[in-house]
This record gives structure tokens, sequence and C-alpha cells, in this order.
């Protein structure tokens, strides 16, 4: 039946369109007599949508959770930590001050690390305490935002105040206002013997950095408190350095220890030292993740080797024809080309789309799924962190997209060179 409008476009298709781009739109076009053949298309292009979706979706999660452990580590550590032998340093104060004439240093704060149990009526719990400056400790850190009941003003010296993670409080019944116990293994000798030491601290705050092993592990306590109870007189465990660029804490931290070198014998270690394996394995995971998740993307690609196979023995009779009216193989070569690579182009951009906005509303996903289903992913109590983060980088949408769309051209180079190499007299031969 006579369709004015269809003809219509047509026309404008012809006439902007190359004369390739043209015939291999219309080979690409879902509503073909067979049907099958649209199926295997339709069958790859959601394959690549779906394989590069899910791997948008699976580098921006990791991605988030390198970036919110890195946070959250270092909202307790520090960019760069300095201490002599046996964890003990004196004369801090000078050292400050040497390390602030480095322009890299951007603030600095002693502290004081010891281990103990926890003894409370509802049981007991190895504990690891830290001693700070509640007025320096804001130079190196945002502990003074995770503290969710009280302040970190309120560790004053020789009160014997303690401020304790949340998890910990939990576990063993403790609220704000509470005495406890903590028992450390230096002992004290009597004429009965040595005993440990113990000392009653009042619990004036709570904290919650939203890593287990720090809610459940760590309490908070003024320096000099921290110096007596520890026996350590005047000295600090070391000093806790903070820079502009955590990322050149290396650099930074080994132009330090050069320059301290002449005042003594300093250990200097950065961030990424301590905990180097557990940011290397996360990055390797990324690595291996990527690769496996290509794979995917790959034989989804492959696909368009079937696709384009069947449609060139499907189209030989349209091959032939064309060459009879005067088409190069060269032309013939570019429809099938151009055709795999709208599959696989129409594919990459709609998993883009579908794995960017589940990647940018994954906060929002995930609680949805976990309260449909009343499960919950991620354990507080087993993973460091309870919420799946997510941060879409655009150098990965870019790497993933060239990669899809390069395997998509590649797969249509064989069955591309087979229909340029049709014959039109063995192709119109049986027709």
């Amino acid at each position: 039946m006579y369709n004015p409008d269809k003809i219509k476009q047509m026309s404008l298709l012809n006439k902007y369109l190359p004369f390739e781009a043209w015939i291999a739109y219309r080979y690409i076009k879902f509503k073909q007599k067979n049907s099958f053949i649209s199926f295997i298309s339709m069958t790859s292009m959601v394959g690549i949508a779906l394989g590069v979706s899910a791997l948008i979706i699976i580098l921006s999660v990791m991605n988030g959770f390198q970036d919110e452990l890195r946070t959250r580590i270092l909202g307790v550590a520090s960019h760069i930590e300095i201490t002599s032998s046996n964890n003990i340093l004196t004369h801090w104060e000078d050292l400050t001050k040497k390390l602030h004439e480095s322009p890299d240093v951007k603030g600095s704060a002693p502290y004081v690390d010891g281990q103990g149990m926890l003894v409370s009526e509802y049981g007991s719990q190895g504990i690891m305490l830290r001693g700070i400056t509640s007025e320096l400790e804001g130079n190196v850190d945002d502990l003074e935002k995770k503290v969710k009941v009280g302040k970190l003003s309120d560790l004053k010296p020789n009160t014997f105040n303690m401020i304790l993670g949340i998890d910990a409080a939990k576990q063993l019944g403790i609220v704000v206002g509470d005495k406890v116990n903590i028992l450390i293994p230096q002992g004290s000798y009597t004429p009965a013997g040595t005993f440990p030491r113990m000392r009653q601290f009042n619990v004036v705050g709570i904290f919650e950095i939203g890593m287990y092993e720090y809610d459940s592990g760590m309490a908070l306590m003024n320096l000099e408190d921290a110096q007596k109870f520890l026996q350590m007189n005047d000295a600090v465990s070391g000093v806790r350095v903070k820079i502009d660029d955590l990322f050149l804490a290396p650099i930074v931290a080994k132009r330090l220890s050069n320059n301290l070198s002449e005042s003594g014998v300093f250990y200097v270690s950065d961030w990424t030292k301590k905990h180097a394996n557990f940011f290397a394995a996360v990055q390797m995971e990324k690595k291996v993740m990527f690769i496996i998740l290509m794979l995917i993307i790959a034989v989804a690609a492959f696909n368009i080797v079937s696709t384009l196979v069947m449609a060139v023995t499907d189209k030989r009779s349209d091959i032939a024809i064309l060459r009879t009216y005067g088409a190069k193989p060269k032309s013939i070569l570019y429809i099938f080309i151009v055709q795999g690579s709208l599959i696989g182009v129409i594919g990459t951009i709609s998993g883009v789309f579908l794995g960017t906005v589940v990647a940018l509303n994954i906060h929002l996903i995930v609680p949805f799924i976990e309260h449909l289903f009343n499960v919950q992913f991620l354990s507080k109590d087993i993973y460091y962190i309870s919420e799946v983060p997510s941060k879409l980088l655009f150098s990965d949408v870019i790497s993933i997209t060239f990669i899809s769309i390069l395997l998509s051209i590649i797969a249509t180079i064989y069955p591309s060179l087979k229909a340029s190499n049709t014959s039109p007299a063995e192709a119109l031969k049986h027709d």
C-alpha cells in the first residue's frame, strides 16, 4: 500500500546518509522477514547493554568502597605518623616545631597508644586506648564530627574521662555517665606480687566512625591521663601529621624523614604503607573484576558474528543485485560493518545509560531491595562498611564505552569480508 510518510522518510535518509549506512539501517530494522535474525540481533544488543551496565555498576561500587574506606580509615588514622623506638617519643614539642617548618605540613597532633581490657558488669573486651589533645586533634582528623554523644573537649586533663565506640558500648551495656574499669598489661608491683594496673574511667561520650574495627575496639581519653595511666611521664607514642594532598604522602614522608635525620632516629610512615596490602588488594580485585566482566561484553559482542553471518546468508540475492547495479565489494564490506557496529553502539549506549542511572542511585536501590526482601547485604559486624557506596568515574565510563564499541567493530570484520567476496553469479544461480 502506498505510504507517503514512509516514502518521505526513506528519501530523507537516502539524502543525508551515505549509501552504505542507508542500506545498513534498512537491514538492522527489527521488522524483517526473517524474525530469527532480528531476535539474534536484539539478543546481541541486550547482552552488550547488560554487560556494559554491570561493569559500570560494579566498578562504581568498588570505587565507592575504596574511597569510603580511605575516608573512614584516615578519619581515625593519619596521613603520616612519626615515632621513635619502642613507640616512645620525648621532646615532641620540638619535633612539632621542626615539622611545621615544612610547607607540606598542614597540621600535627601528639598521641598516646596503648592496649587494655575494658571491664563492665556485663562482661569484658579488649580495647585500644588512644590519648589525644582535643585542642590539637582537629588539625589531623575529623574525630570531632564522629562523636555522637558528648564532645572531644570533655576529655580534660586529670578527669580520667573517656569517649567510647558505639559498638563497644552496646556490647558491654555502657551508657554515658557510667563508670568502667580498664586493665592494662603493665603491672603494679606489690608485696603479694605483680598485678595488672587498673583504673576507673568516666564515660562522657560515644563516637561512631562507621567501621566496626574502631567502633568496637577503641576508646579515647585525654593525652595527660593516658600518659599517667600508661606511666609514660611526658613522652608520647608519636606525632600525627596531616598534609594538603594525601596521595603525596609517600613523597612528603620521605622528605620529612630526610629533614629529621639530623635531629635523631625517627620512624616516619605514611598511610599507604600502613594499609598498603589492603588497598593493593582492593585495586587488584577491581582490575580482575574489570577483566572478567569485559569477557561478558566480549561474548555478547561476538554474537554479532553469528548475526551477520546469518544476515549475509539471508541477503545473498540482495548483495548480488547490488553488485550487478555497480556496488563495489568495498561498499558491501562497509554495509555489514556499519550494520554490526550499529548493534554494538546501540547496545553500548543503552548499557551506559542503565549503568549510570543505577550507579548514581544505588544508595536508594539497595536499601529498597533490603527492605523488600528483609535481608542485609553487608552486616556491620563482618564488613568494614554496612552500606553500599558508589562513586562513578567518568574515566571508567569512557574506557568501557571505547572497549565495547571496539569489540563490536572487530566482530564485524569476518562476516563483512565474507559478504564482500560474494559472487553475484553464484548468488543468483539458485534464485
